[in-house]
């Protein structure tokens, strides 16, 4: 099923397929929605991120249909001497085609880019709720290292 994936950077007129993805997650919590009045915000955020050196948005597609999306972004801190890490961020894959392997071609794709990159980690979160997201990163080879915190500020 996978053969046929292709990844691929974001453009603008895969928002409204992206946007869906995000809306139907029932986990998500993010307050996403396919609703006319919001999709500037979506627009916005895009430019935003295509702007970056250090930021990328990216969608799985499976016969000319977006079946996934994914987010990548460099962090430099001092820690680690000045180490990179690359940031895996919205993981998404389309609720039909879940356990079909793209999710860890998406995931494994950004391993990838942070390898050429020359980051020294890949890191991300995960929902405390999704266990079956937290099996499934440990079977690429993610560790439990963390516990996070966060704050809504708007």
């Amino acid at each position: 099923m996978t053969a046929d994936l292709e990844i691929r950077k974001a453009s603008r007129e895969d928002l409204p397929a992206i946007v869906a993805l995000f809306a139907n997650d029932r986990l998500g919590g993010h307050g996403d929605t396919t609703d006319a009045a919001a999709f500037d915000d979506y627009v916005s955020a895009f430019e935003k991120i295509e702007a970056s050196a250090h930021q990328a948005l990216y969608v799985a597609c499976l016969k000319g249909e977006i079946v996934g999306t994914f987010q990548t972004a460099i962090s430099t801190s001092l820690p680690g001497r000045g180490s990179s890490s690359l940031i895996i961020e919205a993981v998404q894959t389309r609720e039909d085609m879940r356990g079909r392997g793209i999710g860890e071609r998406m995931v494994r794709h950004a391993i990838a880019e942070a390898r050429e990159k020359g980051a020294a980690k890949v890191r991300l979160t995960s929902n405390i709720a999704r266990i079956d997201a937290h099996r499934f990163y440990e079977r690429l080879g993610f560790e439990r290292s963390h516990f996070g915190f966060k704050m809504q500020v708007k």
